[in-house]
């Protein structure tokens, strides 16, 4: 890491080591994810806000429910929302017995949208993770997760 950083010492510990690697290898993994749903006109919070309301079927989410489950947190799910909206991917809908509540669901267009990509996204992830084993990948997995735990 420090000649790919070209630093001219070492990293004052290999935890600042290990975090450093850490996020440049999330970075460019990002990075190509995110030239990929160029291809289709979407960011990654776009994606992430298509695939979440894949996953919550007709019933849909309200607006903070989207937020809580987003990857990366965004500061303004409801522009995001709105953009969405806006290119006809998701639709909202306010509550008829709370007017306070939103849902949002997402549209035929947007299913469409996220079929296109769920073959070529999986093939880049497999691709991304290609030099690890199943195994590794598995232990990877389980110290990711070890690392969150007592942040989420």
């Amino acid at each position: 890491m420090s000649e790919e950083l070209k630093l001219s010492r070492p990293f004052p510990s290999e935890g600042t080591e290990a975090y450093l690697s850490l996020v440049r290898t999330a970075h460019l993994l990002q990075d190509e994810v995110a030239a990929l749903l160029r291809t289709q006109d979407l960011s990654l919070p776009q994606y992430n806000v298509l695939r979440i309301l894949r996953g919550a079927g007709d019933t849909g989410l309200p607006c903070l429910g989207v937020g809580e489950r987003m990857v990366a947190r965004v500061p303004d799910v409801t522009r995001l929302i709105g953009r969405l909206e806006d290119r006809g991917l998701v639709y909202r809908e306010r509550s008829q017995t709370d007017r306070r509540v939103v849902t949002v669901r997402i549209t035929p267009d947007g299913l469409d949208r996220l079929a296109q990509l769920d073959d070529p996204v999986r093939e880049l992830h497999d691709g991304q993770l290609g030099a690890l084993s199943a195994k590794e990948q598995k232990v990877l997995l389980d110290l990711l997760q070890r690392l969150r735990a007592p942040r989420e």
